[in-house]
């Protein structure tokens, strides 16, 4: 997933202001690290989006 798709995902599902909220200051428990720093640390955008889906009960259709 392109990083580009990845926050229009975030910002369509939380809104700007709390998606980029979470993305920065969340820590992510199956990641041990926030959004940003495992995207940082090159995880795939994917991979973020769906800790994030799963952490904030997003239904798995828009996963």
């Amino acid at each position: 997933m392109r990083l580009t798709e990845f926050q229009e995902l975030l910002h369509t599902e939380f809104g700007t202001a709390r998606g980029d909220v979470l993305l920065k200051d969340h820590v992510l428990p199956s990641m041990g690290r926030t959004g940003a720093q495992a995207i940082e640390a090159g995880v795939d955008p994917r991979d973020v989006w769906r800790a994030l889906c799963a952490e904030f009960d997003v239904p798995k259709a828009r996963w």
